[in-house]
């Protein structure tokens, strides 16, 4: 069977708290506002106004509590000397070929860092990341440094959102089926690059206050000696009539998210019903899940809440979906594999622990998987 295992996340360089992001943005919103000339009245009247809806629909402190990047430009206020967002030149940022020249020479580092010189390869080496696609990409690199070409098979699972671990697992279990008995999974996140402070509608505020960088890498194997999350049933559908209620697009200044606010409604609606067929693959009746621990993408406090509310989960159920959120925040497709790492790691969460996923993204898409935790065999 199919397991995850060896989970090894690598934490972005700065961390910031929510409070101290929040003032950078609305500083940021207010120096892009300048540029259009207005009086110094008008500006104070729309920092105003925007620290009053950034308060109002952002993420709160005690719900996002720090969040990682990558980027200087978030420990200071000098916006000439800024690496992105030197927003009195542009008040959009720089465009999206400068912003993902960071993303590669971070990446780049990453990828060294999991795999230095005289590691044994994988078989497979699926990359996931929704927020820089670049080729030769740095996996390609890292194969060809360490002159694997013959040895290791590069697959990139790109652009899929927050669900992207669900894609990367379906592809790697395909490759064990095939032949294949070591499959690595590398998730790059740099969602600090994509913001844009020109932009002031209240969505764009909203995945300011919840985006963060992150990255991980686990295996996929049928190993049945470590500590691992045996896969019992993978799943993913999209809800009707919701095809424009999230998007992620690649724009000239970077990628833009936009959410809709009935995202959390929508997803909430559709839980039941694709569980019911989740727990089918898994040949497990659905009573099991009153008493299996959730593992669900924390795409913004709402999001957790109204499953919470909908399922009827209890707080223990839902604890490590929240401590990831209200420690590291959203970071897209690494988000859940920072909460198998910690349920894996925790004595708490008992051997053979029934363990539900779930994550979202553009479609409306629901991805999720029913896993069983083994401590070792």
């Amino acid at each position: 069977m199919a397991c995850l295992s060896h989970f090894h996340s690598i934490r972005p360089p700065y961390e910031m708290k929510q409070e101290d992001t929040f003032d950078w943005f609305i500083e940021a919103h207010t120096v892009s506002e300048k540029t259009k000339g207005l009086r110094d009245e008008e500006l104070a009247l729309f920092r105003e106004n925007l620290q009053d809806r950034l308060r109002h629909v952002g993420a709160k402190s005690d719900q996002i509590a720090t969040r990682g990047h990558i980027l200087a430009d978030f420990l200071h206020r000098d916006w000439d000397r800024m690496e992105i967002y030197k927003l009195t030149k542009f008040p959009a940022g720089e465009n999206l070929s400068i912003r993902l020249k960071y993303f590669d020479a971070f990446v780049d580092t990453v990828f060294d860092s999991y795999y230095p010189a005289g590691t044994a390869p994988p078989d497979d080496l699926i990359h996931v990341t929704c927020t820089g696609y670049l080729s030769p990409s740095g996996a390609q690199k890292l194969v060809s440094k360490r002159n694997w070409g013959a040895i290791t098979t590069v697959t990139h699972a790109y652009h899929m959102g927050c669900y992207g671990a669900f894609p990367a697992i379906r592809m790697g279990r395909g490759f064990l089926k095939n032949g294949k008995h070591k499959i690595d999974i590398i998730h790059t996140e740099v969602c600090s690059i994509h913001s844009n402070p020109s932009l002031h509608q209240n969505d764009q505020l909203v995945s300011q206050s919840l985006f963060a960088d992150g990255f991980m890498k686990y295996g996929l194997s049928e190993e049945t000696s470590s500590p691992r999350l045996k896969i019992l049933a993978v799943h993913e559908e999209i809800i009707p009539d919701s095809i424009y209620s999230m998007t992620w697009n690649v724009v000239d200044w970077g990628n833009q998210i936009y959410l809709a606010k009935e995202v959390p409604v929508l997803i909430a609606r559709a839980l039941k019903g694709y569980l019911k067929t989740l727990c089918e693959k898994a040949r497990l009746p659905e009573p099991i899940l009153q008493r299996a621990l959730f593992a669900i993408h924390p795409g913004g406090p709402k999001i957790l809440q109204q499953i919470q509310e909908r399922l009827g989960l209890s707080d223990a159920q839902m604890s490590y979906s929240f401590r990831i959120m209200k420690h590291y925040g959203n970071m897209s497709s690494a988000t859940l594999p920072h909460i198998w790492e910690l349920i894996l790691a925790d004595p708490e969460a008992e051997d053979r622990s029934l363990l539900v996923s779930l994550a979202f993204g553009p479609g409306l898409s629901i991805s999720g998987s029913i896993m069983e935790k083994s401590c070792g065999s």
